[in-house]
């Protein structure tokens, strides 16, 4: 069969955590499908993702695409050719010694696929292991910049940072001369997200200064009145933790929300109520949201996912199942030479429309939207404003490593 080939940091607060993630217990490997089919041997896939600790919710959402663009990749026969694709989980916990532990078993049962990596630190300990044994990674919801490039042997399957804040850039057009304020905690999380805005929209002609509050802070009146001072053109806030709602609530309350444009990343559907009745005033950015797209992977994606509501990370899963299925049309599971090849420059249309693996760096080309919430208390719908294409949210050509 063949795949048409025509055809879930972004800075929001959980997906930047994913490198501060707690260890836990690693699961034992769960066989989700088996059999070689007609006597044929089966193609052997590992799965290295989050199935508990912090980022259990993006794993969940992962492995519900995986499965459902699996269905839909081979028209329900989890085949290709006479070949089942056989898929093994592994829990990694968000734990990077755990995920490279996990890995190397893989490897050395044979696996030429992986897949996985909720989190961006075990991403980036996962892909040298790709290459140091020469197997394909096809990374996941793990948003960082640097897998982008890492090694002929690793791609990704969903976006990365550099797309999410574009698509922030975009709400304020040509930002030369623009103000831009960053709101975040102190530490690793606010460290990378000023980084990530200074070089993309500073890069582009912006002044980007920053307040900073400490991780502990529980009154926010204060860091409301140096922002309103600073009467930036873009507010960028980027929270974590458990003190969103009282920071959105006092950002409301002080004016903020009707004095600028208040930019952040829209996250888990879960999320949602957080913003409280600033919701309706703040612009996000989105990596994905139930309908903002629709086309055929979209239906099926919906008719396959438990609920039938598609979130954040379910398109990324998704997309992975498109990926492998394309890598073994092409490379029958083995050639690991030749699936990377038939996936460097291939498009196809996943759940978010067109996407396109650019052969150069790996980086996954794909839409992005700027979205606006409407509701309140914990029933809000989000809908999409603007729908920004792969080539207008493009990170810059990184040079392959490795």
């Amino acid at each position: 069969m063949t795949v048409r080939t025509t055809r879930r940091v972004f800075l929001s607060a959980a997906t930047m955590m994913a490198a501060a993630v707690a260890a836990t217990a690693c699961g034992s490997p769960q066989d989700t499908a088996s059999g070689g089919g007609d006597g044929a041997a089966p193609v052997k896939v590992g799965l290295v993702y989050a199935q508990s600790g912090p980022l259990a919710s993006y794993g969940k959402q992962y492995i519900e695409g995986l499965k459902a663009g699996l269905d839909y990749a081979t028209k329900g026969t989890g085949k290709v050719g006479d070949r089942k694709i056989e898929i093994t989980e592994v829990d990694d916990a968000g734990d990077p010694a755990k995920a490279v532990s996990a890995a190397k078993d893989l490897i050395g049962k044979g696996y030429k696929i992986i897949g996985g990596s909720s989190s961006s630190g075990v991403a980036l300990q996962v892909a040298p292991i790709a290459a140091q044994n020469k197997v394909l990674f096809i990374s996941g919801p793990a948003a960082t910049d640097a897998i982008t490039g890492a090694n002929k042997y690793t791609f990704r399957s969903g976006r990365q940072s550099y797309q999410d804040v574009v698509t922030a850039k975009s709400f304020i057009g040509d930002a030369t001369g623009k103000k831009v304020v960053v709101f975040a905690q102190e530490g690793a999380f606010g460290d990378a997200n000023e980084a990530a805005v200074k070089k993309v929209i500073g890069g582009a002609g912006a002044t980007v200064s920053s307040v900073r509050a400490p991780a502990s802070a529980t009154e926010f009146t204060p860091f409301a009145s140096q922002i309103k001072a600073a009467k930036p053109d873009l507010l960028f806030v980027a929270w974590a933790g458990t003190t969103a709602p009282a920071m959105w609530q006092t950002l409301d309350q002080q004016g903020v929300l009707s004095s600028t444009q208040v930019v952040t990343g829209l996250d888990l559907r879960a999320s949602w109520p957080t913003f409280g009745a600033a919701g309706s005033k703040i612009s996000f950015l989105a990596h994905y949201f139930d309908g903002a797209s629709d086309n055929e992977a979209t239906k099926a994606a919906k008719a396959k996912i438990p609920g039938g509501t598609i979130d954040l990370f379910h398109p990324d899963g998704f997309n992975a199942a498109q990926m492998i299925v394309r890598a073994v049309q092409e490379g029958g599971g083995d050639d690991v030479d030749k699936m990377i090849a038939a996936l460097e420059g291939w498009s196809f249309d996943g759940v978010k429309g067109k996407m396109t693996i650019r052969p150069e760096d790996h980086a996954l080309l794909q839409p992005m939207y700027q979205a606006k919430l409407s509701g309140s208390g914990t029933a809000f719908t989000a809908t999409a404003e603007k729908t920004l294409t792969g080539d207008e949210t493009a990170p810059p050509v990184t040079q392959m490593k490795g």
